[in-house]
């Protein structure tokens, strides 16, 4: 299976002039390389980079609302999909951050299984849990309550997209600290465990686990060969068409 590269852009670039230069640059780069790419700009890039899309990326959002109806600010699965999103990140830290529970993300997880979304499911431990030893207690608790209800057969047969993304590789704050392949390669093995605890040994043997945190043209390599991952999310480096082109070249 190739590697799965997904690009998240947050909340930038500033112009849309400016993401479609950026698009333009990745979808050329992309070309001839065995990598799966995966593009997640801001919403309102969305409609705009949908009619440049070639054969080489697919869209996907940075979030996704469950419904329709009387909810100021939010943007549905069925708004997304009529521009050709595949898939969604839900869950992702600095959406954790800003107060998004378990219990939502279970509900945004179901949604876009039910609307042939591809979720790409973030979890991760902080470096305070990590130091005192939680980093398992942690990631259980994200998964069992984010697949909540969703049956066995589901999961088993989903594409669903774990990755594994640590709080403390991806801050820049007092906290941070590089993730490396050994680190990553233990966090596969214990999501896998997980999973197939929950759902069974097919689906620990076969749901996809990519790594996200500070990923660059330099460390890519090994967290797919050292860390076993199955892709990578990419955020700064994804800004830079260069080193985003660089990460896809190592593939």
């Amino acid at each position: 299976m190739r590697p799965l590269i997904v690009a998240n852009w947050k909340c930038n670039p500033s112009t849309f002039a400016e993401a479609k230069k950026l698009f333009i640059a990745i979808d050329k780069g992309a070309k001839g390389k065995k990598a799966a790419v995966v593009i997640c700009p801001p919403f309102v890039f969305i409609p705009g980079l949908s009619a440049l899309r070639g054969s080489f990326l697919k869209l996907g959002a940075q979030d996704a609302f469950p419904e329709e109806g009387a909810f100021t600010g939010q943007v549905s699965i069925r708004m997304l999909k009529q521009f050709g999103c595949e898939y969604a990140i839900i869950g992702h830290s600095e959406k954790r951050a800003l107060g998004e529970t378990n219990e939502i993300i279970n509900k945004k997880i179901k949604a876009c299984l039910d609307n042939a979304i591809i979720p790409i499911f973030c979890i991760g431990e902080s470096g305070k849990e990590r130091k005192e030893g939680k980093t398992g207690e942690v990631l259980e608790r994200q998964l069992e309550l984010g697949l909540k209800g969703i049956s066995k057969f589901r999961i088993q047969n989903s594409k669903l997209i774990i990755v594994y993304e640590p709080i403390w590789a991806i801050s820049k704050g007092k906290d941070w600290n590089a993730c490396d392949a050994g680190k990553a390669r233990q966090a596969d093995v214990l999501i896998r465990k997980i999973i197939a605890k929950l759902y069974g040994k097919l689906a620990g043997d076969n749901v996809r686990i990519i790594y996200g945190g500070s990923v660059n043209p330099d460390n890519a390599l090994e967290f797919i060969e050292k860390a076993k991952m199955d892709g990578l999310l990419s955020g700064a480096a994804s800004l830079d068409a260069k080193k985003f082109i660089a990460i896809l070249s190592k593939f």
